[in-house]
């Protein structure tokens, strides 16, 4: 089954957890998502119980210390770390995210320091609100943007100091629809001579990866394995990190691909090795293509 279908399935399972959401209205191949209208989705028990913690705590006027140990960590290992993102991502593209908001005090508890549950490289594209897309609340995600979502020295730094050194349990490489970077790549040589030095050296680092795509007429599908192939480059070379690769060696964290779709405002993920598997050849793209159909 392909990858794409795998997850529409899922995203389908958690809406239809939710409730109050058509299965016409979920997004499908070479479709917009059209949501049925709801109602935002309530909160469940564990919620309510954790807010009315908070609140009774901030009437006692407890210290931004004990405000602070009152919200368990949204995840404890790459999975539920997953999970949570597919959730919130399922929330933002149905209509009915909870814009999750943290009160004054557990705001200001956070000065005590951070847990972000994952780690985003994303683009820097504005179009891609990476806390709105998956959402989540303030100190939920630890998030370094380029244009291209590349990896080299200032976001290898940020996603090892993240591993290293909070409470991270997923590296998300995260490209996405109509991504300007990956489209300057893809231009002659001469063309991408125009741009600056400091432009060129970014494109340097995308080219490689968009150079054994196949030939596609169709330009929106040519961008779409553009961006995937980029985004499986730059997973293989984070994952080439040694730090990294100690982090996965002991069950740590887990390092995986995404692609968010601006028009639907659904992120497709890739998980598996097969999924992330860098195509040799423009033929070799070709032919194990076709879980994208």
């Amino acid at each position: 089954m392909s990858e794409n279908k795998i997850n529409r399935r899922d995203v389908c399972k958690t809406l239809l957890a939710f409730g109050g959401l058509t299965l016409g209205g979920l997004a499908v191949k070479g479709q917009t998502a059209t949501p049925t209208p709801t109602t935002a989705t309530a909160p469940t028990a564990g919620d309510v119980l954790e807010d009315q913690k908070i609140a009774d705590a901030v009437k006692r006027g407890a210290t931004m210390e004990e405000i602070a140990k009152l919200r368990d960590p949204i995840a404890g290992n790459p999975q539920e770390a997953l999970r949570a993102l597919k959730t919130g991502n399922a929330r933002f593209f149905s209509g009915s995210a909870r814009r999750p908001e943290l009160s004054a005090a557990e705001r200001r508890a956070q000065i005590l320091g951070q847990t972000p549950f994952a780690v985003i490289l994303s683009c820097s594209d504005s179009r891609v609100p990476t806390e709105i897309v998956f959402d989540q609340s303030l100190g939920s995600l630890f998030i370094t943007r380029v244009a291209g979502n590349v990896v080299e020295a200032g976001t290898t730094g940020s996603i090892e100091y993240a591993v290293g050194h909070l409470k991270t349990h997923l590296v998300v490489v995260l490209g996405h629809e109509g991504c300007g970077a990956i489209k300057a790549a893809l231009l002659p040589a001469e063309e991408r001579a125009r741009e600056t030095p400091s432009i060129q050296a970014l494109l340097n680092q995308i080219v490689p990866s968009v150079s054994k795509i196949p030939k596609i007429r169709d330009e929106k599908a040519k961008l779409r394995e553009a961006v995937v192939a980029n985004v499986r480059q730059q997973v293989a070379n984070i994952k080439k990190e040694p730090a990294i690769q100690r982090a996965i060696a002991s069950n740590k964290i887990n390092v995986v691909g995404a692609f968010y779709e601006i028009t639907s405002g659904a992120v497709d993920f890739f998980e598996t090795d097969e999924d992330l598997r860098i195509a040799q050849t423009a033929y070799d793209s070709c032919n194990w293509r076709a879980h994208l159909a």
